[in-house]
Protein backbone atom coordinates (compact mmCIF):
# COMPACT_ATOMS: atom_id res chain seq x y z
CA UNK A 1 0.00 0.00 0.00
CA UNK A 2 1.57 3.64 -1.03
CA UNK A 3 2.38 5.84 2.14
CA UNK A 4 -0.08 8.16 2.76
CA UNK A 5 0.72 11.94 2.53
CA UNK A 6 1.57 13.51 6.13
CA UNK A 7 1.07 17.59 6.55
CA UNK A 8 4.60 18.12 7.20
CA UNK A 9 5.15 16.50 3.35
CA UNK A 10 2.97 18.97 2.18
CA UNK A 11 4.02 21.77 4.36
CA UNK A 12 7.94 21.56 3.33
CA UNK A 13 6.53 20.85 -0.24
CA UNK A 14 4.47 24.12 -0.94
CA UNK A 15 6.64 26.44 1.49
CA UNK A 16 9.80 25.05 -0.83
CA UNK A 17 7.14 26.06 -4.63
CA UNK A 18 7.57 29.64 -3.10
CA UNK A 19 11.65 29.73 -3.97
CA UNK A 20 10.20 30.38 -7.52
CA UNK A 21 9.28 33.95 -6.25
CA UNK A 22 11.66 34.47 -3.28
CA UNK A 23 13.74 37.29 -3.49
CA UNK A 24 12.91 38.54 -6.19
CA UNK A 25 8.53 39.41 -5.38
CA UNK A 26 7.62 40.31 -2.15
CA UNK A 27 5.42 38.13 -0.26
CA UNK A 28 2.62 39.71 -0.10
CA UNK A 29 1.63 39.80 -3.56
CA UNK A 30 3.55 35.89 -4.08
CA UNK A 31 1.76 34.54 -1.72
CA UNK A 32 -1.71 35.17 -3.71
CA UNK A 33 -0.47 32.93 -6.72
CA UNK A 34 1.27 30.31 -4.39
CA UNK A 35 -1.85 29.84 -2.63
CA UNK A 36 -4.48 30.41 -5.62
CA UNK A 37 -2.13 27.39 -7.24
CA UNK A 38 -2.76 25.32 -4.68
CA UNK A 39 -6.77 25.41 -4.73
CA UNK A 40 -6.42 25.16 -7.94
CA UNK A 41 -4.48 21.56 -7.39
CA UNK A 42 -6.99 20.40 -5.09
CA UNK A 43 -10.03 20.88 -6.76
CA UNK A 44 -7.78 18.91 -9.42
CA UNK A 45 -6.89 15.96 -7.49
CA UNK A 46 -10.40 15.68 -5.78
CA UNK A 47 -12.17 15.53 -8.93
CA UNK A 48 -9.49 13.10 -10.00
CA UNK A 49 -9.84 10.59 -7.05
CA UNK A 50 -14.16 11.04 -7.35
CA UNK A 51 -13.88 10.28 -11.07
CA UNK A 52 -12.29 7.31 -10.36
CA UNK A 53 -14.74 6.20 -7.69
CA UNK A 54 -17.14 6.73 -10.46
CA UNK A 55 -15.27 5.13 -12.58
CA UNK A 56 -15.29 1.43 -10.64
CA UNK A 57 -19.08 2.25 -9.60
CA UNK A 58 -20.08 2.43 -13.09
CA UNK A 59 -17.85 -0.87 -14.27
CA UNK A 60 -15.58 1.60 -16.42
CA UNK A 61 -18.55 3.71 -18.09
CA UNK A 62 -17.35 6.98 -18.54
CA UNK A 63 -20.68 8.45 -20.09
CA UNK A 64 -22.10 7.45 -16.51
CA UNK A 65 -19.28 8.85 -14.69
CA UNK A 66 -19.16 12.44 -16.23
CA UNK A 67 -22.46 12.47 -15.40
CA UNK A 68 -21.93 11.84 -12.04
CA UNK A 69 -19.20 14.34 -11.81
CA UNK A 70 -22.01 17.00 -12.61
CA UNK A 71 -23.16 16.58 -8.81
CA UNK A 72 -20.32 16.59 -6.84
CA UNK A 73 -19.09 19.61 -4.57
CA UNK A 74 -17.30 21.40 -7.24
CA UNK A 75 -17.11 21.52 -11.09
CA UNK A 76 -13.53 21.32 -12.66
CA UNK A 77 -13.93 22.04 -16.87
CA UNK A 78 -10.75 20.26 -18.22
CA UNK A 79 -8.88 23.75 -18.98
CA UNK A 80 -8.79 24.81 -15.22
CA UNK A 81 -8.05 21.36 -14.70
CA UNK A 82 -4.07 21.32 -13.19
CA UNK A 83 -2.90 18.89 -15.26
CA UNK A 84 -4.24 20.99 -18.52
CA UNK A 85 -2.37 23.90 -17.58
CA UNK A 86 1.05 21.40 -16.13
CA UNK A 87 0.96 19.85 -20.06
CA UNK A 88 0.93 23.93 -21.32
CA UNK A 89 3.66 25.01 -19.25
CA UNK A 90 5.95 25.58 -22.08
CA UNK A 91 3.11 28.08 -23.58
CA UNK A 92 4.56 31.54 -24.86
CA UNK A 93 0.93 32.66 -23.23
CA UNK A 94 0.83 30.05 -19.90
CA UNK A 95 -0.21 33.45 -17.74
CA UNK A 96 -3.20 33.95 -20.56
CA UNK A 97 -3.94 30.26 -20.36
CA UNK A 98 -3.99 30.21 -16.38
CA UNK A 99 -6.18 33.27 -16.20
CA UNK A 100 -8.63 31.80 -18.56
CA UNK A 101 -8.35 28.39 -16.69
CA UNK A 102 -9.28 30.25 -13.47
CA UNK A 103 -11.92 32.00 -15.16
CA UNK A 104 -13.96 29.13 -16.09
CA UNK A 105 -13.91 27.89 -13.06
CA UNK A 106 -15.41 30.62 -11.78
CA UNK A 107 -18.52 30.18 -14.19
CA UNK A 108 -18.80 26.63 -13.76
CA UNK A 109 -19.26 27.22 -9.93
CA UNK A 110 -21.10 30.64 -10.17
CA UNK A 111 -23.19 29.57 -6.88
CA UNK A 112 -19.77 29.03 -4.66
CA UNK A 113 -16.73 31.09 -6.29
CA UNK A 114 -18.83 34.53 -6.90
CA UNK A 115 -20.08 36.86 -4.07
CA UNK A 116 -23.67 37.94 -3.89
CA UNK A 117 -22.51 41.17 -5.22
CA UNK A 118 -21.15 39.46 -8.44
CA UNK A 119 -17.41 39.12 -8.45
CA UNK A 120 -15.61 36.30 -8.71
CA UNK A 121 -12.88 35.35 -6.26
CA UNK A 122 -10.19 35.25 -8.84
CA UNK A 123 -10.95 39.18 -10.68
CA UNK A 124 -8.14 40.32 -8.03
CA UNK A 125 -5.43 37.84 -9.18
CA UNK A 126 -3.45 38.08 -12.92
CA UNK A 127 -0.89 35.78 -13.71
CA UNK A 128 -0.77 37.54 -16.88
CA UNK A 129 1.13 40.08 -14.84
CA UNK A 130 3.70 42.08 -15.28
CA UNK A 131 4.56 41.97 -11.52
CA UNK A 132 5.54 38.43 -12.37
CA UNK A 133 8.68 39.96 -14.53
CA UNK A 134 8.87 40.34 -18.19
CA UNK A 135 7.31 37.96 -20.39
CA UNK A 136 10.62 35.69 -20.17
CA UNK A 137 11.07 35.82 -16.59
CA UNK A 138 7.10 35.58 -15.92
CA UNK A 139 6.91 32.23 -18.29
CA UNK A 140 9.79 30.91 -16.60
CA UNK A 141 8.19 31.55 -12.76
CA UNK A 142 5.07 29.93 -13.53
CA UNK A 143 6.43 27.24 -15.31
CA UNK A 144 8.39 26.44 -12.35
CA UNK A 145 5.50 26.73 -9.96
CA UNK A 146 3.43 24.30 -12.26
CA UNK A 147 6.75 22.02 -11.85
CA UNK A 148 6.97 22.29 -8.07
CA UNK A 149 3.06 21.51 -7.79
CA UNK A 150 3.34 18.36 -9.95
CA UNK A 151 5.36 16.44 -7.66
CA UNK A 152 4.27 13.35 -5.78
CA UNK A 153 4.22 14.62 -2.33
CA UNK A 154 1.61 17.23 -3.85
CA UNK A 155 -0.70 14.50 -5.15
CA UNK A 156 -3.49 16.29 -3.00
CA UNK A 157 -6.40 13.31 -3.37
CA UNK A 158 -7.98 12.60 -0.70
CA UNK A 159 -7.67 9.24 -0.66
CA UNK A 160 -3.47 9.84 -0.47
CA UNK A 161 -3.69 11.91 2.62
CA UNK A 162 -3.40 10.87 5.53
CA UNK A 163 -6.28 12.96 6.95
CA UNK A 164 -9.21 15.02 6.08
CA UNK A 165 -8.04 18.87 7.18
CA UNK A 166 -4.36 18.29 5.35
CA UNK A 167 -5.26 20.85 2.73
CA UNK A 168 -6.48 23.33 5.05
CA UNK A 169 -3.99 23.00 7.53
CA UNK A 170 -1.47 23.24 4.54
CA UNK A 171 -2.96 26.75 3.60
CA UNK A 172 -2.94 27.97 7.40
CA UNK A 173 0.53 27.00 7.32
CA UNK A 174 1.83 28.80 3.93
CA UNK A 175 -0.98 31.98 5.23
CA UNK A 176 0.94 32.24 8.51
CA UNK A 177 4.41 31.73 6.80
CA UNK A 178 4.05 34.11 4.42
CA UNK A 179 2.54 36.92 7.30
CA UNK A 180 6.12 36.05 9.13
CA UNK A 181 7.73 37.10 5.63
CA UNK A 182 5.19 40.26 4.62
CA UNK A 183 6.19 42.46 7.81
CA UNK A 184 4.08 45.49 8.23
CA UNK A 185 1.57 44.34 5.75
CA UNK A 186 0.67 40.86 7.30
CA UNK A 187 -1.43 42.46 9.89
CA UNK A 188 -4.18 43.02 7.00
CA UNK A 189 -4.30 39.55 6.22
CA UNK A 190 -3.22 36.95 9.52
CA UNK A 191 -3.87 37.16 13.34
CA UNK A 192 -1.25 35.08 14.85
CA UNK A 193 -2.61 31.33 15.90
CA UNK A 194 -2.10 31.61 19.66
CA UNK A 195 -4.18 35.16 19.32
CA UNK A 196 -6.70 33.11 17.22
CA UNK A 197 -6.91 30.57 19.80
CA UNK A 198 -6.93 32.54 22.78
CA UNK A 199 -10.22 34.62 21.57
CA UNK A 200 -11.72 31.59 20.63
CA UNK A 201 -11.69 29.88 23.80
CA UNK A 202 -12.84 33.14 25.53
CA UNK A 203 -16.19 33.18 23.35
CA UNK A 204 -16.56 29.84 23.19
CA UNK A 205 -19.74 29.33 21.22
CA UNK A 206 -22.14 26.96 21.76
CA UNK A 207 -23.92 24.58 19.33
CA UNK A 208 -25.90 26.05 16.49
CA UNK A 209 -24.35 29.40 16.86
CA UNK A 210 -24.14 32.00 14.01
CA UNK A 211 -20.14 33.49 14.35
CA UNK A 212 -18.87 36.15 12.58
CA UNK A 213 -15.74 37.93 11.97
CA UNK A 214 -16.34 41.59 10.68
CA UNK A 215 -12.83 42.18 9.58
CA UNK A 216 -11.97 38.78 8.73
CA UNK A 217 -8.77 38.85 7.13
CA UNK A 218 -7.64 35.21 5.57
CA UNK A 219 -10.57 33.71 8.03
CA UNK A 220 -7.99 32.26 10.31
CA UNK A 221 -9.39 33.64 13.47
CA UNK A 222 -12.84 32.64 12.19
CA UNK A 223 -12.25 29.47 11.36
CA UNK A 224 -10.76 28.83 14.80
CA UNK A 225 -13.87 30.17 16.29
CA UNK A 226 -15.81 27.97 14.57
CA UNK A 227 -13.27 25.21 15.46
CA UNK A 228 -13.56 25.70 19.31
CA UNK A 229 -17.45 25.16 19.03
CA UNK A 230 -16.98 21.06 19.25
CA UNK A 231 -19.10 20.18 16.68
CA UNK A 232 -20.66 20.70 13.39
CA UNK A 233 -23.19 22.44 14.44
CA UNK A 234 -22.49 26.44 13.39
CA UNK A 235 -22.46 28.74 10.89
CA UNK A 236 -19.53 31.18 10.07
CA UNK A 237 -20.07 34.78 8.28
CA UNK A 238 -17.11 37.11 7.60
CA UNK A 239 -16.40 40.27 5.47
CA UNK A 240 -13.03 41.86 4.30
CA UNK A 241 -12.56 45.27 2.70
CA UNK A 242 -9.50 44.25 0.84
CA UNK A 243 -10.26 42.20 -2.99
CA UNK A 244 -7.42 40.01 -3.01
CA UNK A 245 -7.18 38.93 1.21
CA UNK A 246 -11.69 37.92 0.96
CA UNK A 247 -10.86 35.56 -2.23
CA UNK A 248 -7.86 33.88 0.49
CA UNK A 249 -10.12 34.09 3.21
CA UNK A 250 -13.06 32.56 0.54
CA UNK A 251 -10.74 29.57 -0.84
CA UNK A 252 -9.64 28.81 2.73
CA UNK A 253 -12.92 28.17 4.13
CA UNK A 254 -13.79 25.25 1.10
CA UNK A 255 -10.33 23.61 1.75
CA UNK A 256 -11.53 23.75 6.08
CA UNK A 257 -14.72 22.04 4.25
CA UNK A 258 -17.27 25.15 5.68
CA UNK A 259 -18.48 25.33 2.04
CA UNK A 260 -21.91 27.06 3.69
CA UNK A 261 -19.77 29.85 5.17
CA UNK A 262 -21.00 33.66 3.98
CA UNK A 263 -17.77 35.58 3.03
CA UNK A 264 -18.69 39.19 2.06
CA UNK A 265 -16.63 41.83 0.33
CA UNK A 266 -16.91 45.26 1.07
CA UNK A 267 -15.68 47.80 4.15
CA UNK A 268 -17.92 46.86 6.96
CA UNK A 269 -17.89 50.12 8.72
CA UNK A 270 -19.47 52.06 5.10
CA UNK A 271 -21.10 49.41 3.67
CA UNK A 272 -22.01 46.09 5.99
CA UNK A 273 -23.05 43.54 3.80
CA UNK A 274 -24.13 41.10 6.59
CA UNK A 275 -27.72 42.14 6.81
CA UNK A 276 -31.41 40.82 7.33
CA UNK A 277 -33.65 42.50 4.95
CA UNK A 278 -32.45 46.39 5.73
CA UNK A 279 -31.39 45.39 9.15
CA UNK A 280 -27.96 44.13 10.62
CA UNK A 281 -27.54 40.70 10.68
CA UNK A 282 -27.27 39.29 14.58
CA UNK A 283 -25.12 36.77 15.35
CA UNK A 284 -24.15 34.87 18.84
CA UNK A 285 -20.51 35.29 18.73
CA UNK A 286 -18.80 38.37 16.85
CA UNK A 287 -14.49 38.04 17.04
CA UNK A 288 -12.00 40.30 14.92
CA UNK A 289 -8.67 41.96 15.11
CA UNK A 290 -9.56 44.72 13.26
CA UNK A 291 -6.62 47.44 11.86
CA UNK A 292 -5.53 49.31 15.09
CA UNK A 293 -6.27 53.08 15.22
CA UNK A 294 -7.50 53.27 11.04
CA UNK A 295 -7.49 56.89 10.27
CA UNK A 296 -10.06 58.19 7.66
CA UNK A 297 -12.50 55.16 8.18
CA UNK A 298 -15.92 57.17 8.31
CA UNK A 299 -16.87 60.59 6.57
CA UNK A 300 -14.53 61.89 4.11
CA UNK A 301 -14.75 65.50 3.96
CA UNK A 302 -14.06 66.35 0.06
CA UNK A 303 -16.16 69.00 -1.68
CA UNK A 304 -15.22 67.55 -4.79
CA UNK A 305 -16.92 64.20 -3.84
CA UNK A 306 -19.32 62.66 -6.59
CA UNK A 307 -22.47 63.00 -5.91
CA UNK A 308 -23.88 60.38 -7.28
CA UNK A 309 -21.81 57.81 -4.87
CA UNK A 310 -23.13 57.42 -1.44
CA UNK A 311 -21.29 59.70 0.69
CA UNK A 312 -21.31 57.71 4.29
CA UNK A 313 -21.78 59.85 7.57
CA UNK A 314 -21.54 58.03 10.95
CA UNK A 315 -23.45 60.76 12.25
CA UNK A 316 -26.52 59.71 10.49
CA UNK A 317 -25.43 56.11 10.19
CA UNK A 318 -28.52 54.06 8.69
CA UNK A 319 -28.01 51.44 11.19
CA UNK A 320 -27.68 53.86 14.25
CA UNK A 321 -24.29 51.75 15.44
CA UNK A 322 -23.38 55.26 16.85
CA UNK A 323 -25.53 56.43 18.98
CA UNK A 324 -23.22 56.00 22.21
CA UNK A 325 -20.92 58.56 20.19
CA UNK A 326 -18.70 59.25 17.16
CA UNK A 327 -15.34 57.93 17.52
CA UNK A 328 -12.51 60.43 16.47
CA UNK A 329 -12.03 60.69 12.35
CA UNK A 330 -7.92 59.33 13.01
CA UNK A 331 -8.93 56.45 15.26
CA UNK A 332 -11.89 53.91 14.19
CA UNK A 333 -11.12 51.65 16.92
CA UNK A 334 -14.57 52.49 18.71
CA UNK A 335 -16.61 52.64 15.20
CA UNK A 336 -15.18 48.71 14.75
CA UNK A 337 -16.09 48.07 18.33
CA UNK A 338 -19.81 49.63 18.69
CA UNK A 339 -20.20 47.74 14.55
CA UNK A 340 -19.51 44.28 16.97
CA UNK A 341 -21.43 45.20 19.99
CA UNK A 342 -24.57 46.03 17.74
CA UNK A 343 -24.31 42.65 15.90
CA UNK A 344 -24.35 40.18 18.82
CA UNK A 345 -27.33 39.65 20.00
CA UNK A 346 -28.85 41.33 22.69
CA UNK A 347 -29.29 39.62 26.00
CA UNK A 348 -27.05 36.59 24.89
CA UNK A 349 -24.15 37.50 22.20
CA UNK A 350 -20.34 37.64 23.34
CA UNK A 351 -17.98 39.82 21.18
CA UNK A 352 -14.08 39.28 21.74
CA UNK A 353 -12.21 42.05 19.85
CA UNK A 354 -8.15 43.22 19.82
CA UNK A 355 -7.23 46.16 20.46
CA UNK A 356 -4.45 49.00 21.03
CA UNK A 357 -3.81 49.89 24.49
CA UNK A 358 -5.20 53.55 23.42
CA UNK A 359 -8.86 52.35 23.58
CA UNK A 360 -8.60 51.78 27.19
CA UNK A 361 -7.96 55.09 28.20
CA UNK A 362 -7.98 57.85 25.71
CA UNK A 363 -10.37 60.82 26.26
CA UNK A 364 -12.94 63.23 24.32
CA UNK A 365 -15.38 61.11 22.53
CA UNK A 366 -13.89 57.84 22.98
CA UNK A 367 -13.94 58.43 26.68
CA UNK A 368 -17.59 59.20 26.63
CA UNK A 369 -18.23 56.05 24.38
CA UNK A 370 -16.31 53.76 26.57
CA UNK A 371 -17.95 55.25 29.70
CA UNK A 372 -21.40 54.72 28.25
CA UNK A 373 -20.38 50.87 27.29
CA UNK A 374 -19.10 50.58 31.02
CA UNK A 375 -22.43 51.91 32.12
CA UNK A 376 -24.39 49.89 30.07
CA UNK A 377 -23.21 46.81 31.60
CA UNK A 378 -21.53 44.70 28.72
CA UNK A 379 -17.94 44.98 29.12
CA UNK A 380 -16.57 41.55 30.87
CA UNK A 381 -13.16 41.32 30.45
CA UNK A 382 -9.54 43.31 29.57
CA UNK A 383 -6.81 41.21 29.12
CA UNK A 384 -3.06 42.66 28.36
CA UNK A 385 -1.27 40.85 25.82
CA UNK A 386 2.72 40.73 25.58
CA UNK A 387 4.03 43.07 23.19
CA UNK A 388 5.57 42.04 19.53
CA UNK A 389 3.06 38.93 19.45
CA UNK A 390 1.31 40.82 16.16
CA UNK A 391 2.90 41.12 12.76
CA UNK A 392 3.85 44.10 11.24
CA UNK A 393 3.79 45.88 14.72
CA UNK A 394 5.47 45.35 18.05
CA UNK A 395 3.15 47.35 20.01
CA UNK A 396 1.17 45.38 22.76
CA UNK A 397 -2.16 45.06 22.49
CA UNK A 398 -5.42 44.32 24.48
CA UNK A 399 -8.48 42.07 24.15
CA UNK A 400 -11.97 43.40 25.51
CA UNK A 401 -14.55 40.82 26.10
CA UNK A 402 -18.45 42.15 25.82
CA UNK A 403 -21.08 40.01 26.98
CA UNK A 404 -24.39 41.13 26.37
CA UNK A 405 -25.79 38.66 28.41
CA UNK A 406 -23.88 39.71 32.17
CA UNK A 407 -27.21 40.80 33.56
CA UNK A 408 -26.87 41.11 37.12
CA UNK A 409 -22.72 41.01 37.41
CA UNK A 410 -21.36 44.52 37.28
CA UNK A 411 -17.66 43.44 37.91
CA UNK A 412 -15.04 43.33 35.16
CA UNK A 413 -12.11 41.24 35.26
CA UNK A 414 -8.79 42.98 34.08
CA UNK A 415 -5.81 40.44 33.36
CA UNK A 416 -1.89 42.02 32.99
CA UNK A 417 -0.48 38.47 30.65
CA UNK A 418 2.46 41.65 28.99
CA UNK A 419 4.65 39.01 31.00
CA UNK A 420 3.41 35.89 29.56
CA UNK A 421 5.00 34.39 26.51
CA UNK A 422 8.00 32.78 24.97
CA UNK A 423 10.31 35.19 23.23
CA UNK A 424 10.81 34.10 19.51
CA UNK A 425 13.41 35.49 16.95
CA UNK A 426 11.12 37.76 15.58
CA UNK A 427 7.74 37.21 17.18
CA UNK A 428 7.02 36.10 20.83
CA UNK A 429 4.36 33.53 21.54
CA UNK A 430 2.18 32.37 23.59
CA UNK A 431 1.82 28.87 24.95
CA UNK A 432 -0.57 26.34 25.83
CA UNK A 433 0.18 27.05 29.62
CA UNK A 434 -0.37 30.95 28.80
CA UNK A 435 -3.27 30.75 26.89
CA UNK A 436 -4.86 28.43 29.83
CA UNK A 437 -4.13 30.78 32.69
CA UNK A 438 -5.66 33.42 31.04
CA UNK A 439 -8.94 31.48 29.67
CA UNK A 440 -9.70 29.78 33.53
CA UNK A 441 -9.32 33.08 34.77
CA UNK A 442 -11.92 34.11 32.79
CA UNK A 443 -14.12 31.19 33.14
CA UNK A 444 -13.95 31.07 36.71
CA UNK A 445 -14.97 35.30 36.80
CA UNK A 446 -18.11 34.58 34.07
CA UNK A 447 -18.57 31.31 36.31
CA UNK A 448 -19.17 34.00 39.65
CA UNK A 449 -16.63 32.30 41.37
CA UNK A 450 -14.19 35.07 41.92
CA UNK A 451 -14.64 37.16 44.55
CA UNK A 452 -13.73 41.48 44.10
CA UNK A 453 -9.96 42.65 44.40
CA UNK A 454 -6.69 40.87 43.94
CA UNK A 455 -7.30 37.24 42.34
CA UNK A 456 -3.67 36.51 41.58
CA UNK A 457 -0.70 38.91 42.82
CA UNK A 458 0.30 40.81 39.71
CA UNK A 459 -1.99 39.14 37.29
CA UNK A 460 -5.69 39.38 37.67
CA UNK A 461 -8.10 41.50 39.64
CA UNK A 462 -11.69 41.98 39.49
CA UNK A 463 -12.77 45.54 39.61
CA UNK A 464 -16.25 46.82 40.61
CA UNK A 465 -18.27 49.72 38.91
CA UNK A 466 -17.83 52.05 41.89
CA UNK A 467 -13.43 51.88 41.34
CA UNK A 468 -13.63 52.21 37.30
CA UNK A 469 -16.13 55.27 37.65
CA UNK A 470 -13.79 56.51 40.37
CA UNK A 471 -10.96 56.42 38.05
CA UNK A 472 -13.47 58.14 35.16
CA UNK A 473 -13.70 54.89 33.69
CA UNK A 474 -10.36 54.29 32.58
CA UNK A 475 -9.64 50.98 32.19
CA UNK A 476 -5.41 51.67 31.41
CA UNK A 477 -4.58 47.98 33.07
CA UNK A 478 -1.58 48.96 35.54
CA UNK A 479 -4.56 50.81 37.76
CA UNK A 480 -6.10 47.70 38.44
CA UNK A 481 -3.42 45.26 38.20
CA UNK A 482 -0.33 45.98 40.32
CA UNK A 483 2.44 45.62 38.30
CA UNK A 484 5.00 47.13 40.49
CA UNK A 485 8.37 45.09 41.09
CA UNK A 486 9.99 46.03 44.12
CA UNK A 487 13.11 46.15 43.51
CA UNK A 488 16.13 44.23 45.93
CA UNK A 489 16.98 46.13 48.88
CA UNK A 490 20.76 47.19 48.70
CA UNK A 491 23.21 46.16 51.14
CA UNK A 492 25.34 49.30 51.58
CA UNK A 493 28.19 47.23 53.88
CA UNK A 494 28.28 44.52 51.27
CA UNK A 495 28.54 46.98 48.29
CA UNK A 496 31.18 48.99 50.32
CA UNK A 497 33.40 45.90 50.66
CA UNK A 498 33.01 45.03 47.29
CA UNK A 499 34.54 48.29 46.41
CA UNK A 500 37.26 48.20 48.55
CA UNK A 501 38.38 44.96 47.17
CA UNK A 502 37.93 46.62 43.73
CA UNK A 503 40.42 49.33 44.51
CA UNK A 504 43.26 46.94 46.32
CA UNK A 505 42.63 45.00 42.97
CA UNK A 506 43.42 48.11 41.05
CA UNK A 507 46.23 49.24 42.80
CA UNK A 508 48.04 46.17 42.07
CA UNK A 509 47.02 46.01 38.14
CA UNK A 510 48.39 49.52 38.44
CA UNK A 511 51.72 48.61 39.90
CA UNK A 512 51.76 45.29 37.56
CA UNK A 513 51.56 48.23 34.79
CA UNK A 514 54.04 50.61 35.65
CA UNK A 515 56.63 47.93 36.16
CA UNK A 516 56.41 46.62 32.60
CA UNK A 517 56.38 50.10 31.19
CA UNK A 518 59.88 50.27 32.80
CA UNK A 519 61.11 47.65 31.43
CA UNK A 520 59.80 49.08 28.01
CA UNK A 521 61.95 52.06 28.74
CA UNK A 522 58.64 54.52 28.59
Amino acid sequence: MTKKITQKDINDAVWKACDTFRGSIDPSIYKDYVLTMLFVKYLSDVHDDKYETHLAKYNGDKERAKRAMKHERFVVPEQSHFNYLYEHRNELNIGELIDIGLEDLVEANRDKLYSEDGAGIFQNINFNSSVLGDTKDKNTRLKNLLLDFNIETLDLRPSHLEGTDIIGGAYMFLIENFASDAGKKAGEFFTPKEVSTLIAKLTKSKPGSRICDPTCGSASLLIKAGEEVGSDNFSLYGQEANGSTWALAVMNMFLHGFDKATIRWGDTIRNPKLKEGDALMKFDTVVANPPFSLDKWGKIDDKEENKSSDSFDPETDKYQRFWRGTPPKSKGDWAFISHMIETAYEGKGKVGVVVPHGVLFRGTSEGKIRQKTIEENILEAVIGLPANLFFGTGIPAAILIFNRGKFNNNNVLFIDASKQYDSGKNQNRLNENHINHIVDTYRQFSDGKLQTGIVEDKFSYVATFEEIQENDFNLNIPRYVDTFEEEAEVDIAEVQKEIDKLEVELKSVQIEMDKYLKELGA
